[in-house]
């Protein structure tokens, strides 16, 4: 009865192709039966120089000159074959580049710095020879591998990659004050410090407990975060008067505009703007309008996770929480931190 699952008819043979233990069978049958190398060549399909560096990786060498000459084994040239490639792989740069990895990793346990963060840093900086740094392509790739010392767990944002579907904003049933719609092009465009967006972070009591009330800078990426008692509009304001405080006169310059989202902690937002700054509420359930706070409110997570109670954490490790994100160097600013960037839009307003 016939196979229907086997061929007798071999597949033809790509140019450039290792040879295979069929192949390596072959070669030893046909050598036994005395064919020469140009004919074992033409036979499996090869080049005849194939077939003389496979017999002579097969063959092991001649130990006296007494006795029959070795013949080539298919089972030796597969063993030498595999142990050749296994020593042929190209050796990672990493292993040389030891100072910078263990920088990375320090700055990465430590700081929580992205990857990328950490090689456009140091080599914006130029902490270490070129030739002793390797790409933010390469560290993820020594990563992935189980390579390195860091594992991806210690990289959060590596598995956190998601497709977002596009959603039409929906209108407002309660109004607060203007609409994000109405909001200048210069304070979405980032060609100009000054523009603000502003949202809360919860713990673990969803909001009816001490809360975090965030604002982040978009052109520098400078991000505050202060601890407020609750997830009232009351707490609010009141953090916002000690910010007013703390610039003075010049409040409506540091905060030109401020976009906040539709939460009934943001109730009575529209009275800063007697200060001199204008406020837009973003529509309800889309919190893809404040692009860069959520965006920090997740990267602000690592110190404060979710789920977490934030009375368990004092007002000055909230401050110093935020000062590390700010202290980060970020890609999109030329691997300047945005601490060093609002310093200068703060020497700029204040020198007017």
């Amino acid at each position: 009865m016939d196979c229907q699952d086997y061929i007798t008819v071999m597949p033809e043979r790509k140019k450039g192709q290792h040879l295979q233990r069929e192949e390596r069978g072959a070669i030893q049958h046909l050598k036994r039966q005395g064919y020469t190398n140009r004919a074992i060549a033409r036979e499996i399909g090869c080049s005849p120089t194939t077939v003389g560096s496979e017999l002579k990786r097969g063959t092991p060498p001649r130990k006296s000159n007494k006795g029959r000459a070795p013949g080539y084994s298919a089972k030796r040239g597969e063993a030498v074959y595999k142990a050749n490639r296994s020593r042929s792989h190209k050796s990672h740069k990493i292993a040389k580049c030891k100072s910078f990895a263990n920088w990375v990793s320090k700055q990465v346990q430590e700081h929580k710095w992205s990857l990328d963060s950490c090689a456009g840093y140091a080599r914006r900086h130029k902490l270490f020879p070129l030739e002793e740094m390797v790409c933010t392509h390469t560290l993820y790739n020594e990563v992935w591998a189980g390579t390195y010392a860091l594992k991806v767990t210690e990289l959060p944002d590596a598995l956190k990659r998601k497709q977002h579907k596009n959603s039409k904003p929906r209108e407002n049933k309660k109004s607060y004050g203007k609409s994000i719609s109405v909001r200048p092009e210069t304070a979405s465009s980032r060609i100009e410090e000054g523009h603000w967006e502003g949202d809360t972070v919860v713990g673990k009591r969803a909001g009816k407990e001490a809360v975090v009330f965030s604002l982040l800078e978009k052109k520098t990426e400078n991000y505050i975060a202060v601890r407020i008692p609750s997830k009232t509009s009351e707490a609010v304001m009141t953090a916002m008067q000690m910010l007013k405080a703390e610039f003075g006169d010049r409040f409506s310059q540091v905060f030109k505009t401020i976009t906040v989202d539709n939460g009934s902690e943001f109730a009575d937002f529209s009275q800063v703007e007697q200060w001199g700054a204008e406020v837009y509420f973003a529509h309800p359930f889309t919190s893809w309008e404040r692009p860069q706070n959520e965006r920090h409110n997740g990267l602000f997570r690592a110190f404060v996770p979710k789920g977490a109670s934030i009375e368990s954490f004092t007002p000055e490790y909230i401050l110093s929480s935020a000062d590390e994100l700010n202290g980060r160097p970020r890609k999109n600013l030329d691997y300047r931190t945005p601490e060093e960037l609002f310093e200068d839009f703060l020497d700029s307003v204040f020198a007017a």
